[in-house]
């Protein structure tokens, strides 16, 4: 069943996204043109370039993920006392794991590298928590080196001890990531005087962590959101037009929005 909702959610996001239509609209378009139809070819090539503009303008993207990450706020980590802190949960979703990484024998890292920066510094500020790099792989035919693998081989690269260090490598969605790590947590996580278990540092994007958030509570689990990877300022880009970064941005917000969803129409949050 998990299978089943994870192969539905791809496609419900390829069908949605903004720029995808593009290409049904153009295909509309030679359609009419063949069939010797000039008004109808005008009118979805019309529609091309109007969603293209859509997508290009960024307010248009930017309002709704602004929203997305100011609802989660930023916790200042400075009045945190490591004591006080079970550990700390890196979401995959920045790094390049598969068969590129084989190939080349190098780890990239997406956009979002601030997942693996900010972990980085939160892995040398707290030595003695445990960590957890949770993800496998967001692909639907997925093929060579994990997420996890790959991070443990910058985590390697970068010199950083291991002795704190845990892998969970088989989760393909942000649920199965909680699922499967809930049993990590209470194995590896402190636990209060009153025998409680403590929070965890969660790293992962500012535009995710409601939904993750989310999961981690319905589950029974306390975390602290250390959001990172932000992509909106305190105001919009009124002037701006930029096709790549409207195209990020629209992939970004319809692939939370499909989870939210999904999610709330399952149960899972």
């Amino acid at each position: 069943m998990d299978t089943i909702f994870f192969i539905l959610s791809k496609v419900v996001q390829f069908c949605i996204e903004p720029l995808n239509w593009v290409i049904i609209f153009v295909f509309l378009g030679l359609v009419f043109l063949s069939l010797r139809k000039p008004a109808l070819c005008k009118r979805f090539l019309i529609f091309a370039l109007l969603d293209l503009l859509i997508v290009a303008w960024l307010p248009t993207s930017e309002v709704f993920l602004r929203i997305l990450e100011d609802t989660v706020s930023k916790v200042e980590l400075s009045t945190i006392s490591e004591k006080d802190l079970g550990g700390i949960i890196i979401l995959g979703g920045a790094i390049e794991g598969g068969q590129l990484a084989l190939d080349r024998g190098e780890v990239s890292i997406y956009s979002s590298a601030e997942r693996v920066t900010k972990a980085f510094e939160l892995i040398r500020k707290f030595p003695d928590l445990p960590f957890i790099f949770s993800g496998f792989s967001g692909r639907l035919n997925p093929k060579g080196m994990s997420e996890a693998d790959a991070f443990k081989q910058l985590i390697q690269e970068q010199g950083l001890s291991e002795a704190m260090a845990h892998y969970e490598n088989q989760s393909r969605n942000t649920y199965e990531n909680v699922l499967l790590m809930k049993p990590m947590m209470a194995e590896f996580g402190g636990r209060s005087d009153g025998g409680a278990a403590k929070p965890w540092l969660l790293i992962t994007s500012a535009t995710h962590m409601y939904r993750s958030v989310k999961i981690f509570q319905k589950q029974g689990l306390e975390v602290i959101p250390v959001p990172v990877d932000y992509q909106t300022a305190n105001s919009l880009r009124w002037t701006s037009f930029d096709l790549q970064d409207g195209v990020e941005n629209w992939n970004k917000l319809v692939h939370e929005l499909v989870g939210l969803l999904a999610y709330e129409i399952t149960g899972k949050i």
